[in-house]
């Protein structure tokens, strides 16, 4: 049994792929070729967002996001601590700090009262207050309706940081739309993954759209060999754009599946009794399910689950043991109040069960009866 089983996809749309690649072999244009401006228009359409750059990662749509809201050294930027590093390396990447808040306990998504609290910490301290990184972690969007009231009163952006939650929804609204600017991720591990890197950058901000464009190309301006500003190479492959494509027109069939599998975990789970705490979601929003994360009782020994749940031949995961609060570089940046006491607790409970779309209920079933034994026993 695989965690995330690609060869079963990549077998339902080998011969799309082959022709796909084997066009951009044709045409020789490997960087920005035609297919890079196909799939954003494409990405465009599913998103409903006006704008969308695709780039080399989902750290670098994160960047670009930061450059086009003029992110400027000494700034300060609330980020979730429970979260991968990208979300709070791009801030330090432009010289800004990082204020590290607190997720809820139920969603692992950031906590509006610990932003509140971040934002009495950064007056305390004297910093110039930016804005806020959302994460949708695991594949469930934030409350996002209320995180921007927030900002919208403290006179600060949003940037939504989708790499695991693009594909979601929130009140009928696609995540990559869902405030100012978002970024996602196309990692392979990912519900829309290519064969290498390559992440999105999404916004209905024209003015923002045309800084993230000239810095993904070194700053270019209107003519080649024309700086307008500091950049980067953010390009993405034109291969890479060509293999999205072919998976972008099953991406929906495979959400739907995504959240039809996370449903039956949930009912094997509860039918068995079960103690383990499940992910929930929040009125209004659709999961892309990105993993299955559930909370193991603090009683059970998570590594020893994980030894157990092997000998099955059940692969899981962790993330994140060590909150980035806690981690060697960002030990030195600001952190709320409550001491992100959520963040802490579950780094030491929650470990991911096999999701992908192509997993059968039997497998399931299989999954979460030994799952519950292991705990169990």
């Amino acid at each position: 049994m695989d965690f995330i089983d690609l060869k079963k996809q990549q077998n339902l749309i080998r011969n799309n792929i082959d022709d796909r690649i084997s066009k951009v072999l044709n045409h020789g244009q490997y960087i920005l070729g035609p297919e890079v401006k196909e799939l954003e228009n494409k990405l465009s359409l599913f998103s409903k967002s006006k704008y969308v750059l695709c780039c080399s990662s989902g750290t670098d749509a994160l960047l670009l996001g930061l450059i086009s809201l003029g992110l400027k050294p000494n700034d300060g930027v609330i980020v979730p601590s429970f979260t991968f590093a990208s979300t709070a390396e791009v801030v330090c990447m432009l010289g800004g700090v990082p204020f590290f808040s607190d997720v809820n306990i139920d969603t692992f998504n950031i906590c509006e009262n610990s932003i509140l609290k971040s934002i009495s910490e950064a007056k305390r301290q004297g910093v110039k207050l930016k804005g806020i990184i959302s994460v949708g972690l695991f594949g469930q969007p934030c409350d996002i309706d209320n995180i921007i009231e927030i900002a919208n009163r403290h006179k600060l952006w949003v940037l939504d940081d989708a790499a695991q939650s693009f594909g979601s929804s929130y009140k009928n609204k696609i995540s990559g739309n869902l405030c100012d600017i978002s970024a996602t991720s196309f990692f392979p591990a990912k519900p829309l993954g290519c064969y290498g890197d390559g992440g999105a950058f999404f916004t209905n901000n024209e003015h923002y759209y045309k800084i993230a464009y000239s810095a993904h190309l070194h700053g270019m301006g209107s003519n080649k060999y024309e700086y307008d500003r500091i950049g980067m190479n953010g390009r993405i492959d034109t291969i890479q754009a060509a293999i999205l494509i072919e998976k972008l027109k099953v991406f929906e069939t495979e959400l739907i599946n995504r959240d039809k599998l996370a449903k039956y975990y949930k009912k094997q789970f509860l039918d068995l009794g079960t103690n383990i705490k499940l992910p929930k979601l929040i009125s209004g929003a659709t999961s892309s399910w990105a993993q299955f994360t559930i909370q193991l009782p603090l009683k059970c020994d998570r590594e020893d689950f994980q030894i157990k749940m092997k000998e099955k031949g059940i692969p899981t995961a962790i993330y994140y043991p060590i909150p980035l609060h806690c981690q060697k570089p960002y030990k030195k940046f600001p952190i709320s109040s409550d001491k992100l006491k959520n963040t802490n607790l579950l780094s030491k409970c929650v470990i991911s069960l096999p999701m992908h779309a192509y997993l059968s209920f039997e497998d399931i079933e299989y999954i979460s009866k030994n799952a519950h034994d292991i705990i169990n026993n």
